[in-house]
């Protein structure tokens, strides 16, 4: 079975997926060279990705000019896109999961191959949560705190956590990897 890994970069006081170029001249700000290894070594790592309808909108607005080894691999890797309001047919390598996204990824989980990996959180984290598809969280905690007064986790339920492990990067970014918990 494969694995569904979901990893957010937020801000200390919770902030993600901001729309401010701000916020990500903050975050980028930080990426230090370990930390780029490490979200190149997960995007290896994987063999799909897992999107919702932002973050699918805002890639692939940026990705497919880019350049370089991380951008070939983002580019040629399958897509799944769960969204309520996009109509088929997608760009950028996208199948659209329509209706029933938790069913749809619980039957590509199923598939062969390597992980599944979902950038950001929001509906489809909330989604694939209450359906038990999370196998890991992936949490970048970037060392500033951002004004806008956006939880990431606005969309989840009370959910428990396993902490996996940490790992503190040169320029203060903390690694939280947590594994959810049954909600039984």
């Amino acid at each position: 079975m494969r694995k569904v890994i979901v990893e957010a970069e937020i801000s200390l006081n919770g902030v993600s997926g901001s729309s401010a170029e701000d916020f990500w001249k903050q975050v980028f700000s930080y990426h230090s060279d370990d930390v780029d290894a490490f979200l190149s070594d997960l995007l290896f790592s994987a063999d799909a990705l897992l999107l919702g309808r932002k973050t699918y909108e805002s890639f692939a607005e940026v990705w497919p000019m880019r350049q370089g080894k991380d951008a070939d691999k983002i580019n040629q890797m399958p897509k799944y896109v769960a969204s309520r309001s996009t109509k088929p047919p997608l760009a950028w390598n996208a199948s659209l999961l329509e209706a029933d996204s938790a069913k749809h990824i619980s039957a590509i989980k199923q598939e062969k191959g390597g992980p599944l990996v979902q950038y950001g959180i929001g509906e489809l984290t909330a989604s694939m949560l209450r359906a038990g598809l999370v196998d890991e969280i992936q949490l970048l905690v970037y060392p500033f705190v951002y004004r806008e007064a956006t939880d990431a986790f606005a969309t989840i339920d009370a959910i428990k956590l396993k902490l996996l492990s940490t790992k503190t990067f040169k320029s203060g970014v903390v690694l939280l990897q947590y594994q959810p918990l049954s909600t039984d």
